[in-house]
């Protein structure tokens, strides 16, 4: 089924095909996120007003809406025009005025007449000690009370698009929806309680009170489970169709990583053992390996990689790693080769300053199987790089990489494995809505020898205590970073800032101390500046945060962040993560602007207490929600309009799981639940997922 099934089609027709909507209005909607009906089914409300009728205003702690029966007394029309048309009206137990700024006497006098009844609704007010209703939001005949609901789910808005338009054109679409074949795996409904789709779509437009508005109601769940459940088929689907595509059985000899082994001054962690293990084991199945390696700063990952490289090797094929920056590369380089040479193992690098005929010759090189191992940036999986037989592809630091980047260069191989690496710890419920179509590997363990880091956090009152301990460990020869602040709105750029820092640290520590690097400068600056801090020219290194990610300086013992309330938590423990990689004990200084907001203080407190980079990215999802948590804008993390990842984060795991059990017991969706789902697949518009059914 490659069309779109038809009893969805009035849900994808033009927004203006609903009553009252033009182009004008269209736009506005837009600004909202909704450019078809079907957007407005998931645009659900995000509170709502109690209605209900109360006998008299007096029972509501004003400010807060109430629905009375009024007789409607005198009216004071305004002396002058600035003043405000007020109307007297009396329920059961007392008398408070509706107020009508700039108001049509003709109006107001046809709907509220003297010495009749009326039901009104609104907010009621307390001014110069009298209730007060301004403008009420219903004014009906005692005969038409029944067009209040009792609780009015209230919408968000942008500017120019009314309550009154977005329940209008909400109710119109409920008018346009029919039952739909049923997706959801019965015993999980049932052990949910969940209703239909078409009812939970009903009932979360028409909720009766606040509890209905909570991610935890079940028409919510269910709705938020349908989007998962939509997003993870996508993802299986993605995953059976790469595994699909040939995959070649590349067994290792473990000669080479026997060497290396050999060659290693400790024993590889259970954790690094079992990942190891995992991999060989799908890279000798013959199906084409898509799993990501997801340990948190210090773990050893390079060892891992590096142990599959070499199967890649072993069995007379080669491998490519692969990272985001030209640092990192040269950084990977450095940890691969040695290990490499162990074994014999030529490797090379490839980043876009090679250039001419030293690009040429590395390329031949490859294409003739003379490089076993290539190391580089984006460069590697450019057009005209070709391997002579590559079998293993390894992408460091996922999250600037999305499926379609995975894909194509799993595609230089005839069917290459991908690994992938991430230092930065996720959460379980965002790993399997952004990773859901690999299988994961877990690196919990710390290699031995390495020291817990202390963490401190001063006030930035204490700058010069802080300066005066850098004083004496530089001249013990060890070395430390100083990372500067994220500057936001403020005059000064975090060039400026980090170029301050620099001039006052270079006049208390001497000349030639202290290394710059910040994000502006030119690559090969960069370079030369972190390269003068590896080599320990300079002991310390001037930073803004593009030291975040990846760089190894085991001398280094000591990590100040400066302003760090303005870090994220994700950010301040990859940061403090730069340090304790020799066998020195290292403290991470967290310098802080008093007063400090809750969340600042609370952010602090956490990177006090641990250092597991799991529990820390728990919190940060606690705390910021996951949009923020990886920056939805470069993530490849999906937008959901009614799943919720902080409240309903059990729920992506038990869609991923039924999501590959439908794949598998019905690979081609054509079972009646299949056929279901496909049409799941057209209301979620996951198109890709269409096209790799169709393709299938």
């Amino acid at each position: 089924m490659s069309t779109r099934p038809e009893i969805l089609y009035p849900l994808f027709a033009e927004l203006e095909t609903l009553g009252g909507i033009g182009p004008k209005s269209a736009k506005l909607f837009e600004n909202l996120g909704v450019t078809r009906p079907r957007d407005l089914l998931f645009f659900l409300p995000h509170s709502g007003v109690d209605r209900r009728f109360r006998a008299s205003v007096a029972e509501v702690t004003p400010p807060a809406t109430a629905t009375v029966e009024v007789t409607v007394g005198r009216h004071h029309v305004p002396s002058a025009r600035n003043r405000p048309y007020r109307v007297e009206l009396t329920d059961a137990l007392t008398t408070f005025h509706a107020v009508f700024f700039h108001g049509n006497p003709d109006w107001i006098s046809k709907q509220l007449p003297t010495g009749q009844k009326r039901i009104v609704s609104g907010k009621v007010e307390h001014f110069d000690g009298i209730a007060q209703m301004v403008h009420p939001d219903h004014i009906l005949k005692p005969g038409e009370a029944d067009q209040i609901p009792d609780f009015e789910p209230v919408y968000s808005l942008t500017q120019g698009l009314t309550q009154k338009a977005v329940m209008r054109a909400v109710g119109e679409v409920l008018t346009r929806i029919h039952p739909l074949a049923e997706w959801v795996d019965p015993t999980l409904k049932a052990q949910e309680h969940w209703p239909d789709w078409h009812d939970a779509v009903l009932k979360a437009h028409m909720p009766h009170g606040l509890d209905d508005l909570s991610p935890h109601a079940a028409p919510r769940r269910r709705l938020a489970y349908d989007e998962f459940f939509a997003h993870q088929l996508t993802l299986a689907l993605a995953r059976s169709h790469m595994r699909r595509g040939k995959g070649i059985a590349t067994v290792g000899t473990g000669v080479l990583q026997a060497k290396v082994r050999a060659a290693l001054p400790y024993a590889p962690t259970g954790a690094q053992e079992r990942a190891v293990a995992e991999i060989v084991a799908d890279m000798a199945s013959g199906q084409r390996m898509n799993r990501l390696l997801q340990g948190d700063v210090g773990a050893g990952k390079t060892l891992v990689a590096t142990l599959a490289l070499l199967i890649a090797v072993e069995a007379g094929g080669q491998g490519v790693m692969m990272a985001p920056t030209e640092i990192l590369a040269r950084q990977h380089l450095e940890s691969v080769r040695p290990l490499a040479e162990a074994a014999q193992v030529v490797v090379e690098v490839l980043t876009g300053r090679d250039k001419g005929a030293e690009r040429r010759a590395k390329l031949e090189a490859l294409k003739a199987g003379k490089i076993h191992i290539l190391v580089g940036t984006h460069a590697v999986s450019q057009d005209d790089v070709e391997y002579r037989d590559l079998r293993l592809a390894v992408v460091d630091e996922q999250h600037r990489f999305g499926v379609a980047e995975r894909m194509r260069l799993g595609k230089k191989g005839q069917a290459a494995d991908v690994l992938v690496m991430t230092a930065t710890p996720i959460p379980r419920s965002l790993s399997l809505a952004q990773y859901g179509d690999m299988d994961v590997s877990v690196l919990d363990e710390k290699p031995p020898g390495r020291k817990p880091i202390t963490t401190s956090a001063l006030s930035t009152s204490r700058i010069g205590d802080v300066v005066e301990r850098l004083r004496s460990v530089t001249a013990s020869g060890r070395q430390a970073y100083w990372v500067c602040p994220l500057v936001g709105e403020s005059e000064v750029s975090e060039l400026t800032a980090a170029e301050e820092r620099f001039k006052l640290l270079r006049a208390a520590l001497g000349e030639g101390v202290v290394g710059l690097v910040h994000g502006q400068m030119p690559p090969a600056e960069k370079d030369a500046a972190m390269a003068a801090f590896q080599r320990g020219d300079t002991k310390v290194l001037v930073a803004t945060t593009v030291i975040e990610v990846g760089v190894d300086v085991p001398n280094a013992t000591i990590m100040v962040i400066e302003r760090a309330e303005h870090f994220g938590l994700a950010q301040l423990h990859q940061l403090r993560g730069r340090v304790g990689r020799g066998s020195e004990a290292s403290t991470c200084v967290l310098l802080y602007q008093a007063p400090l907001n809750e969340s600042g203080e609370k952010r602090l407190a956490i990177m006090r207490e641990t250092e597991d980079g799991f529990r820390i990215a728990e919190a940060d999802l606690e705390m910021r929600g996951a949009g923020d948590l990886i920056g939805t804008a470069q993530s490849g993390l999906p937008k959901f309009m009614v799943g919720d990842l902080e409240h309903q984060a059990g729920l992506m795991a038990v869609a991923q799981k039924d999501a590959r059990k439908l794949l598998a017991d019905d690979p081609d969706l054509t079972s009646p639940r299949g056929e279901a789902a496909r049409v799941l697949l057209w209301l979620m518009r996951q198109d890709e997922a269409i096209r790799l059914i169709s393709v299938g």
